[in-house]
């Protein structure tokens, strides 16, 4: 485990420590919690990236075009 000392406006902290109270969690979980969600957040863009750059719009259109062109049930319209 690594320490970190870290600077952040008061108004923040004060934040942190109201959530983390509300969530029944110490401060360095709420912190942890929320570096974990942006850095989840961070390796979801680039996989996305990733993905999306080895997509072939040719192969997408074909795949497309093998789809019957159907009336969608009732339950499953906006």
């Amino acid at each position: 485990m690594s320490t970190l000392s870290l600077r952040i406006p008061e108004s923040i902290y004060q934040r942190i420590k109201e959530f983390a109270q509300k969530d029944g969690i110490s401060i360095n979980q709420f912190i942890a919690s929320a570096l974990s969600e942006k850095i989840s957040a961070f390796a979801t863009k680039d996989y996305l990236e990733l993905r999306a750059s080895r997509a072939d719009q040719k192969k997408y259109s074909e795949a497309l075009s093998k789809i019957p062109d159907t009336e969608s049930e009732a339950f499953d319209r906006l």
